[in-house]
């Protein structure tokens, strides 16, 4: 089972992608944990991904892949696995379908979590994280106990950068471009399915779940 999460900044990719790694009993795997994995432990691969960030430049499609096909032939990922952030262009797509193919697999569920805009604008708006210790929040869907202090360490609470307003808006304006696409990618291959992403938590879970018992 290889499932790619698909949706904007703040759809709730990283949250559906959890309970249904736990779920299925499949790793959740993300580009950005790769990247820091393989570079604190000083592989080949994770030495020159660490030379091109450290230039602030972008790393490579081939090499980017390159460190996910490493991390999926471990053995957590026999049953399978779910890509979360990755791909985000069509050539990382394609990239990916030729590492996949080499090894007699494909992409078999490409989920689209759809949410407008504005919902989104709105849902991050209400986020709060921790300057403490990290710990991430929301006013409305998962509040502290008290009102600015964190749960777990008694820190402050700030609306980070990434979640103000503007910073949303570009952030989607760039997912429109770049990603988006690939919504009519997997469409094309009969992979994707699209579900949504307005409902709580516990209905999106529910859609997900009907696409994968197809």
């Amino acid at each position: 089972m290889i499932i790619i999460a698909l949706g904007a900044p703040g759809a709730g990719k990283g949250t559906q992608a959890k309970v249904i790694s736990e779920n299925h009993g499949i790793p959740h795997i993300s580009t950005g944990d790769i990247f820091r994995a393989n570079i604190k432990n000083q592989t080949e691969l994770g030495m020159k991904a660490k030379a091109y960030m450290d230039q602030g430049l972008l790393v490579p499609d081939e090499l980017v892949v390159d460190l996910l096909v490493d991390r999926i032939k471990q053995a957590d990922c026999v049953k399978g696995y779910l890509l979360d952030g990755f791909p985000r262009t069509i050539p990382q797509a394609e990239a990916l379908d030729r590492a996949l193919n080499n090894r007699g697999d494909k992409v078999e569920y490409a989920i689209n979590i759809d949410v407008p805009d504005e919902f989104i604008v709105t849902r991050m708006g209400g986020r709060r994280a921790c300057v403490t210790c990290g710990a991430t929040y929301h006013v409305e869907f998962s509040p502290t106990k008290v009102e600015g202090i964190c749960d777990k360490c008694q820190g402050s609470l700030i609306v980070r950068d990434d979640d103000k307003p503007e910073t949303v808006m570009k952030r989607l304006e760039i997912y429109h471009e770049q990603t988006q696409p690939l919504i009519d990618y997997y469409a094309a291959q009969g992979a994707l399915y699209t579900v949504d992403g307005t409902k709580d938590i516990a209905d999106v879970t529910a859609q997900i779940e009907a696409v994968l018992s197809k």
